[in-house]
């Protein structure tokens, strides 16, 4: 027997470096316990608590006890035009903002990864909508827009392009007017998190493409896109979810009118809610709409886990 097979079996596999025997360290679940703790309380127990609503008959102000209904919230739901319509409104608020909010952000991303003269000052000021609250953000807009002393009209009016009209207020222009509003309050964090992703991309590459004659298009389509794309899509799913959660800039801004042509799912279900006392249908509204979010986080992490398995 040699020296070196002696020690190998001389030498015992110690429980701490892993395997079968390892001991299970309960203290690591002390360490996890107050961020764990926070999630159960505000976010878990309330879903549940919100899916167990839908399948009552729960409103404010009667004296009955609550009923175990089953799925006819669900039922009812299904024949809901007005519901099915904001539905609709939700989507196209959703694309319109999240589309148009990434290009934009890639676009100023871009330059402000160039070394440009007072860049500092040029990415603090391009995130201050992100620090300003949705209740600032749609008071200051309606102030915009405002149709007598809006700087919009004012613009229009001494540029001799019209009288300006009430923005907020049109069937025509609500919808559109609150498209832009959230597309200039959301391209804070799109344009950090793609600013963040360029400037992981090796700066070698880029050189390396000039040097071969590559042009600036050439140069993005194959260095900084496939560096980006990860996180291009990541922050994409996280927007089209945020737009089609919102509630408190639309709500400012227009209250889902006018005729209902703002009225997002979550403005429709808060209004079943609290202005009408139908917490379990509007209970089961909400189970609606996690349901879609879910299959599109489904699908975003399908797509992302396939694409890491053709890289």
């Amino acid at each position: 027997m040699t020296l070196a097979t002696a020690r190998k079996r001389s030498v015992k596999p110690s429980p701490r470096a892993g395997g079968p025997g390892r001991p299970v360290d309960h203290g690591a679940w002390f360490l996890v316990l107050p961020a764990l703790i926070p999630i159960l309380v505000l976010s878990v127990g309330p879903l549940l608590y919100g899916i167990a609503l839908a399948f009552t008959d729960a409103q404010s102000g009667r004296t009955e006890p609550t009923q175990w209904i089953g799925t006819l919230n669900f039922q009812d739901l299904l024949h809901d035009t007005l519901f099915w319509e904001s539905f609709r409104i939700g989507l196209v608020w959703a694309v319109g903002v999240t589309v148009p909010q990434f290009v934009l952000a890639l676009g100023l991303a871009l330059l402000l990864n160039e070394e440009l003269r007072l860049r500092w000052l040029a990415r603090a000021l391009a995130i201050i909508p992100w620090a300003m609250p949705e209740v600032v953000v749609g008071i200051m807009w309606r102030l915009v827009y405002n149709p007598d002393a809006g700087i919009l009209n004012e613009t229009i009016r001494d540029l001799g392009l019209g009288d300006g009209r009430d923005w907020l207020s049109g069937l025509a222009t609500a919808l559109p007017a609150v498209i832009v509003v959230g597309i200039w309050a959301g391209m804070p964090q799109t344009t950090v998190a793609l600013l963040a992703g360029l400037q992981n991309t090796p700066r070698e590459l880029h050189e390396a493409a000039a040097m071969d004659g590559a042009g600036a298009w050439r140069r993005f389509r194959t260095v900084t896109w496939p560096a980006l794309k990860p996180v291009a899509l990541a922050i994409t799913a996280l927007n089209f979810i945020w737009n089609f959660n919102s509630f408190a800039l639309v709500y400012v801004l227009t209250s889902g009118g006018p005729g209902g042509r703002t009225r997002l799912p979550m403005l429709f279900a808060y209004e079943e809610a609290f202005r009408y006392g139908q917490f379990g249908y509007a209970a089961a509204m909400g189970c609606v709409m996690v349901a879609v979010i879910s299959v599109i986080l489904a699908v975003h992490l399908v797509g992302r886990l396939r694409g890491g398995e053709d890289a």
